[in-house]
């Protein structure tokens, strides 16, 4: 699962309490170095301490004889199941284990990095700076076929023409692998075969691989993503927040709107379908924050831009990548009136810390619960669209309704000289 509120999980301190959690001493074992890790730390750390005695009797099932119980001595295949088992036994977002041939892994691992920071150096030598080999497109298989499911803007993949919606048919002749179709092949380019509408012939893009380092990459894209286009006589600014982790992300959707190709847009779409959350619990405070904005001015007259607020009308995009950080980013917007186009969000709002496990793998862990104002949960249950707009993958050829509909909306607002906000703000009981 993807990780929550990182920036604000690091920070928490871990307050499950002696009852909850059992001695070291008395937890079930395998003798299996990687398995048990994972026993110690749930029961360590997971926040939801009445989930333990579940958990503990899987870990138990797993153990007993003629179940081809997990041992030391067991096949790495069956210890990877046994520990899916388990983490899923949790039933909780914020909670998985990545293994080093997927990108979660890598940009988890950037993500988290003051967390694993004992091991960072280890991991990625010689500067402790996570690095891998890729194009920057990530994918999912619906029904036995891999389709492109986002093209990170800026990206090597974004540049040599791949769209969201193509089916992924192989590379370089072989089939794709997250990183091994990548590895070794950093300054070179690979084929990509792929096939963009169903029933049509196969086509081949050349794509060149570069060493891609994950957080630095979103902010790279966050950047490229913005655009400024002229619909029905209005200018409509468009910025995509692809993840709340990076150390400058919301400055530079900042400086785009106060100075740059967003501040002479009337109208701006924000599209919340992330790829991670993370970032402070009040980044939304850039559209909805009454502070004012202001700027401090050197004897030379050189502007810094200390503070500001957008206070055009905004539209917020949103869907099931929309997660953790970007989902309470998401509920602040709706409190505060503004129009959610898409589908419902991921209700995946938890703490999330990450733990290397002794095969180098990365355990993600739920640490905190995470609760809005009054008791509002919104794990497992995510925020409902004002306007709702599905979005098939499969050879969508990268057409997106989805943005076109929240295009078409703020068109309709601007027209009609409304400011994107009702007149009141809605009940929190509107995202249940």
């Amino acid at each position: 699962m993807p990780p929550g509120l990182s920036a604000v999980a690091l920070s928490l301190s871990l307050l499950l309490s002696a009852s909850a959690v059992s001695r070291a001493d008395d937890l079930p074992r395998s003798g299996q170095p990687v398995f048990d890790r994972v026993v110690e730390l749930v029961n360590s750390n997971f926040y939801d301490g009445k989930a333990l005695d579940r958990f503990n009797a899987a870990v138990r099932s797993k153990l007993e004889p003629g179940n081809r119980p997990i041992s030391l001595t067991s096949p790495v295949a069956d210890v990877d199941d046994a520990i899916t088992s388990l983490l899923a036994s949790l039933k909780v977002t914020h909670t998985g284990r990545y293994k080093p041939d997927t990108i979660d892994y890598f940009e988890l691992s950037d993500i988290f990095r003051f967390a694993i920071r004992d091991d960072i150096r280890r991991l990625f030598p010689p500067d402790g700076e996570v690095r891998y080999p890729g194009i920057g497109m990530v994918t999912t298989v619906e029904n036995g076929h891999r389709f492109v499911v986002d093209v990170y803007d800026g990206s090597p993949a974004k540049k040599a023409g791949l769209l969201v919606g193509d089916e992924i048919l192989a590379v370089d002749g072989d089939p794709y692998r997250e990183i091994g179709s990548f590895d070794g092949k950093v300054g070179s380019s690979v084929e990509i075969r792929l096939q963009r509408e169903r029933g049509a012939a196969p086509m081949s893009i050349r794509v060149p691989v570069e060493q891609l380092r994950p957080l630095p990459m979103f902010e790279r894209a966050i950047g490229e993503s913005v655009t400024l286009s002229e619909r029905d006589g209005h200018r409509i600014g468009y910025v995509r927040m692809w993840t709340l982790s990076t150390r400058h992300g919301l400055d530079i959707v900042a400086d785009a709107l106060a100075n740059g190709a967003l501040k002479d847009a009337e109208g701006l779409v924000v599209d919340l379908r992330g790829r991670w959350g993370g970032g402070p619990a009040d980044a939304a405070e850039l559209f909805v924050g009454d502070t004012p904005s202001f700027r401090l001015i050197s004897r030379k007259g050189d502007a810094t831009l200390a503070n500001f607020r957008w206070r055009k009308p905004v539209i917020a995009l949103i869907d099931r990548g929309t997660r953790s950080g970007l989902e309470l980013f998401a509920y602040a917007l709706r409190q505060n009136a503004i129009p959610l186009v898409g589908e419902r969000t991921a209700g995946a709002l938890l703490a999330g810390r990450a733990y290397v496990l002794p095969d180098d793998s990365l355990l993600e862990l739920a640490v905190s619960d995470a609760v809005i104002d009054n008791d509002l949960r919104l794990e497992g249950i995510g925020i409902e669209p004002d306007i709702s707009v599905a979005s098939p993958l499969a050879y969508a050829a990268g057409k997106d309704p989805q943005r076109e509909a929240a295009v078409a909306e703020m068109v309709r607002m601007l027209a009609a000289g409304k400011s994107g906000q009702a007149a009141t703000p809605r009940d929190p009981a509107f995202t249940r």
